[in-house]
């Protein structure tokens, strides 16, 4: 055992883990080459909570174009206005984003990131108890189709980056962006690999979905993990489309 791994488990032990910031390492450095590769000039973040993934973007990532994030929760919205302020390049948008336009129901979790628009199974609750529905919002759906020449008038130069957050309503998040999608070139989805939402489809049904409308998995980033089993609940996959 080199010296380099003594430290190494020594930091272990303390609950840190120590590497190199790169793509072979790591995740975010990934992410960021990615983006400086596909050359993404504009992101959209959709299920942007309370503007976490932006200024992941803007602080660690050194993403300095367009952002446009949507929220459909009001204390989230609230939030995520404040972290806007300053920022021309980032725009927020009251509403939730799905297939078909209208009034619907969103259940408000205690953890407010585990918010959905449909109901959770008791594998979610068991893996994070503070992801309980508290509570219960009427909020607006749009179609990405229908806001994204609002959003950019002037056919738009460079490329974009369409990323989903939405707790289980990702595939209709996709159905209500087909005409969009022969503008967007690379996708990030939370994909899951057990059921966490009443009818949410899997990690295979979106694979197959995106891989019918020509995009390919390029990157995979863990993401929701059961704290007490280690099983591996939920993952970000990246795919792209030439």
């Amino acid at each position: 055992m080199n010296l380099r791994h003594r430290i190494r488990r020594l930091l272990w032990r303390m609950g840190i883990d120590a590497h190199r910031f790169s793509p072979e390492y790591s995740d975010l450095a990934r992410r960021r080459r990615l983006l400086r590769h596909f050359a993404i000039t504009t992101v959209l973040d959709v299920g942007a909570n309370t503007g976490q993934f932006a200024r992941e973007l803007r602080e660690d990532l050194g993403f300095e174009g367009e952002i446009v994030s949507f929220e459909p929760l009001a204390a989230a919205f609230a939030q995520l206005q404040t972290a806007c302020r300053g920022d021309p390049g980032w725009t927020a948008v009251h509403c939730a984003l799905g297939a078909e336009p209208g009034l619907r129901i969103i259940n408000v979790a205690a953890n407010s990131c585990s918010s959905s628009l449909l109901d959770m199974l008791p594998s979610h609750r068991r893996a994070a108890r503070d992801s309980d529905y508290v509570g219960e919002e009427h909020v607006e759906v749009r179609t990405l189709d229908s806001l994204f020449d609002g959003l950019f008038p002037a056919p738009a130069a460079g490329a974009f980056y369409l990323k989903i957050d939405t707790q289980g309503f990702e595939r209709e998040v996709l159905r209500g962006a087909q005409n969009t999608l022969a503008r967007i070139g690379t996708i990030q989805v939370e994909l899951s690999l057990v059921p966490l939402y009443r009818d949410a489809p899997l990690f295979i049904d979106m694979c197959e979905l995106l891989r019918a409308q020509s995009y390919a998995l390029v990157s995979l980033e863990p993401g929701f993990t059961d704290l007490e089993t280690g099983q591996l609940l939920q993952v970000d996959g990246i795919f792209h489309r030439d």
